[in-house]
């Protein structure tokens, strides 16, 4: 059972900057592409952002065009862990914030359907106020 374990979440104002992180499984972590996903209360769980695993080709890394030049992933495979840096943030980033994987490589578009992601976190609610 792999588990995906989110932190980082919580309270801040427009214009403040969070990070969060997600743990994952230490052997496998560095096959996987990960991706973060969010939540708003009402809506669907929208593609935030994504960073496959590296292969000899090279390594994708995607976001939904709202995030652009605000929210930066990355990954560290020997910490097993994905982080999503939010800058910037603004009141309708509030959401819950998911963490997700998925075996293999994915591309720059295929990593945002949410369908390709087999492994979730449990989620952490980042909540911006104006």
């Amino acid at each position: 059972q792999v588990q995906l374990v989110e932190s980082g979440g919580g309270l801040v104002q427009a214009g403040d900057s969070l990070r969060l992180a997600c743990v994952g499984p230490g052997r496998t972590f560095s096959t996987m592409s990960m991706g973060w996903f969010r939540q708003a209360p009402g809506k669907e769980r929208e593609f935030v952002a994504g960073i496959s695993t590296r292969v000899s080709a090279g390594q994708a890394i995607g976001y939904r065009d709202s995030v652009k030049g605000r929210f930066t992933i990355s990954r560290d495979n020997a910490k097993a862990t994905v982080y999503l840096q939010m800058n910037s943030l603004k009141p309708e980033d509030t959401a819950v914030y998911y963490c997700a994987g998925a075996q293999g490589f994915v591309t720059s578009q295929s990593m945002r359907d949410k369908r390709l992601y087999v492994y979730w976190g449990q989620g952490t609610q980042v909540t911006v106020s104006s």
